[in-house]
């Protein structure tokens, strides 16, 4: 096939990615602007009253950009997995793979759906947002690229997920032992610093320590880890995640149910 073919067969996947998550929009867009008011009321207005000030920021503005953040990484990561197992629970992906289409297209035509709807939802966060508290941006610039390569490494680690999964049951486990304590231990909801020395050591494993302190940067200006550092280590996390997922097209291995 030539370029132009692969990028028609790219649009192809792309559009039926985007179609299938706006098709169910009260499933897909809906529950995160419901799941992020409630968390902006709890642990904003509620217990951020209490907390007072955290990082020279109320708490209010302190964990907005983590509960973006945190909005963004679980639906760039559910579309990714939901949509790929369901393709290679039909046998539509065995189509895909004896097809002459490349698995680098494949691969990308499922990742930038995951990522358009993490962008689609950050935006919805984002509004709802400013029904809480005066939200400045620091650097567009960083905000940006922080959401474009945290939504990139999710997806795949999505795609990866369905690649292991071997039932619709299996492709909630993850998100439920995995990413949610990654979540928790982020630094969405506090500061770094808090920590004791040994979590705080045994943070520095976790991608979305990163993730959020960047995003946090280039919203507050603010960052409990160096800002090189922690787009050094999101490049290496999403390189290691895209070429496992290429190792895992290639090899075809755990494609076919």
């Amino acid at each position: 096939m030539n370029l132009q073919e692969q990028y028609v067969a790219f649009m192809t996947i792309f559009r039926k990615e985007i179609k299938r998550y706006l098709r169910i929009w009260t499933q897909t867009l809906l529950p995160s602007a419901i799941t992020m008011s409630l968390y902006f009321v709890i642990f904003g207005t509620l217990i951020g009253s209490r907390i007072g000030e955290m990082g020279g920021f109320t708490y209010m503005e302190f964990v907005v950009p983590g509960l973006i953040m945190m909005a963004i990484v679980t639906n760039s990561y559910s579309n990714v997995v939901s949509s790929f197992f369901g393709s290679k629970f039909s046998g539509s992906v065995e189509e895909l793979l004896v097809s002459p289409v490349s698995n680098v297209v494949i691969l990308m035509g499922y990742v930038v759906g995951g990522v358009s709807r993490g962008l689609l939802v950050a935006v919805v966060v984002t509004l709802v947002s400013l029904f809480f508290t005066d939200l400045t941006i620091h650097s567009y610039f960083i905000v940006v690229v922080v959401v474009l390569m945290t939504s990139t490494l999710f997806a795949l680690a999505g795609f990866i997920n369905a690649v292991y999964a071997n039932s619709f049951d299996d492709i909630s486990i993850s998100p439920t032992f995995v990413l949610t304590p990654l979540i928790y231990l982020g630094g969405v909801f506090y500061s770094m610093d808090l920590l004791p020395e040994f979590w705080a050591n045994v943070s520095k494993l976790n991608p979305l320590v990163y993730v959020v302190n960047a995003f946090r940067y280039g919203v507050l200006g603010v960052s409990d880890v160096s800002l090189p550092i922690a787009f050094g280590m999101i490049i290496i996390f999403t390189t290691l995640a895209f070429g496992y997922s290429m190792h895992l097209l290639n090899s075809g291995k755990r494609l076919r149910q």
